[in-house]
């Protein structure tokens, strides 16, 4: 990195105010405000179009049926009237349709911060960090390596530096230097002290799910009682594509159900490889395998929240890596909206890309799957700052470079932008410029200047001459750069004492008693 990248400016102040340090902000950041998706969405199928994806769903679902590898969950099913056979589970439409249709629209995830809860459902629009890759990039490494619990602490305290990032989601890299058995409890007692949002639990057996609910409960303040009254977190688990659902999968979603916490379900349905090549056979095949799985849960607790997440893209036919961001990938993730009102459910989708460091692809493949969420009417966005190489790198000048974009769909959401009342279209402004002169110094731009645009925290708008005059510093640079003094100035949200240290012991209970259990 030029040395000339280290003598950026910070801007201090700001008109939404950021996490301050000893009064001064390292960046001017938009406030905590989850944004409400005013557009219509895009849909690109008719209603015939929709009808007969839905028709594909439900015929995979009667005709073929979904592998169910836990036996508890195939006695549920079988129990409440599904054909099993083996492992095999199939279950009528109408059948389908009439749990389904007990699940909610919308629900309310609360954090130990309360300020912090978010509404999964409706025009709701809310973005989580990028979530277990194994391996991480800097700009100062300039290489992948595995990922540490210091990388993954520094990533955590990005997500909560970030008034953008509005939940937690897995581990934001893996620390492969804490042994696999307890890295579920320094991670979450991390995630937990590092941020106020709301948490996530791998569904990866019992014990890690049963570990982080009363983790979560702790650092709530919670009785039992009050944790299992409403949603305080989720997990998100994926189908094992093409039609399996796997045993720690379904163990930690059946455990989450009967305590009433978020549920997420996401097939990992790559077409070309895992998914029929025509994306509408990939989509209906996702459908699915996530349908199925919403009728567990609202069999096992009527009325538990589920969303449904789509990851439908496709395959580089020439090599068999995976794609993101492609037309494809938006195409897909739009019809799969259609589908999710249809069955009137949450959605998931992400910010993906399959660039492997912080360059131009990176960007308008993460672009692409962004707006592709904001058209499809998505819900949730996992991944949303951080992604790399297909999911396999997590790197912070690629989440910084994210939460641009992210902000850039906040403010676009902001309702004043397309006002039209008196001041807005503003007859008596255009009168006092006539047709000469300008706008910039009349009372009316006065007024509003400050808060008139967007202004980009991390975007450089100079011209030519004056960028090479500051030193030439790339965008990837400065974003390295806020990186350092973001962590360096980083402050912990509070905790109340007590409750911190009812936290430590509990995980160090949970260490001496061997955590979870592993393969190796």
């Amino acid at each position: 990195m030029s040395d000339r990248a280290t003598k950026r400016r910070s801007r201090t102040g700001g008109r939404a105010g950021a996490a301050t340090r000893r009064g001064t902000a390292v960046i001017e950041q938009m406030p905590w405000k989850p944004p409400v998706n005013m557009d219509r969405p895009t849909e690109p199928l008719s209603e015939e179009g929709v009808a007969a994806i839905h028709d594909g769903a439900m015929r995979i679902l009667e005709e073929i049926g979904i592998e169910f590898l836990n036996h508890e969950a195939l006695g549920i099913l079988k129990k409440a009237g599904c054909t099993v056979s083996g492992e095999n589970v199939r279950m009528g439409r109408e059948f389908v349709m009439e749990w389904i249709a007990k699940a909610p629209s919308e629900f309310t995830l609360t954090p130990r911060n309360t300020d912090r809860k978010i509404t999964i459902g409706g025009k709701n629009l809310v973005f989580g960090n990028v979530s277990s890759p194994p391996n991480y990039w800097d700009m100062a490494l300039g290489t992948k390596v595995p990922g540490t619990r210091e990388m993954c602490r520094n990533l955590l305290k990005l997500t909560q530096y970030f008034n953008c990032i509005h939940f937690a989601g897995g581990y934001p890299v893996e620390p492969v230097d804490v042994h696999a058995s307890v890295r579920h409890l320094d991670v979450l007692f991390d995630k937990l002290t590092l941020t106020d949002k709301v948490m996530h639990a791998y569904s990866l057996g019992k014990e890690r799910v049963e570990d982080v609910m009363e983790m979560v409960r702790i650092a709530g303040g919670l009785s039992h009682e009050e944790f299992d009254a409403s949603p305080r977190m989720y997990t998100n688990i994926n189908s094992t594509s093409p039609l399996k659902h796997d045993i720690p999968m379904l163990d930690g979603w059946m455990r989450l159900a009967r305590r009433g916490q978020g549920l997420v379900v996401t097939p990992f349905t790559l077409a070309g490889a895992m998914a029929p090549v025509t994306m509408a056979g990939a989509v209906a095949q996702s459908l699915a395998e996530a349908l199925c799985a919403v009728v567990l849960a609202q069999i096992i607790r009527p009325g538990c929240p589920v969303a449904i997440g789509t990851f439908t893209s496709n395959v580089d036919m020439k090599s068999g890596a995976p794609a993101f961001g492609t037309p494809e990938y938006m195409r897909a993730t739009q019809m799969t909206g259609q589908l999710c009102r249809f069955y009137n459910l949450p959605m998931r989708s992400s910010g993906v890309c399959a660039a492997n460091v912080p360059d131009g692809q990176a960007m308008w493949e993460t672009s692409n799957s962004l707006w592709a969420a904001v058209q499809s009417g998505t819900n949730m966005v996992y991944h949303a700052a951080g992604w790399l190489e297909g999911g396999l790198i997590a790197s912070p000048e690629k989440f910084i470079m994210d939460c641009e974009v992210l902000q850039h769909i906040q403010r676009y959401m902001e309702p004043e932008i397309v006002a039209t009342g008196p001041d807005e279209i503003a007859i008596d402004a255009i009168k006092s410029v006539g047709n000469a002169g300008h706008f910039f110094g009349i009372q009316h731009t006065q007024d509003r200047y400050a808060t008139a645009f967007y202004q980009p925290f991390l975007s450089d708008w100079k011209n030519y001459e004056g960028w090479e005059a500051a030193g030439g510093v790339w965008t990837p640079e400065r974003a390295h750069v806020m990186f350092k003094e973001i962590i360096a100035s980083f402050e912990e949200p509070h905790m109340d004492p007590d409750i911190r240290a009812e936290l430590a012991a509990f995980v160090e209970r949970r260490k001496q008693e061997g955590g979870a259990p592993t393969d190796f």
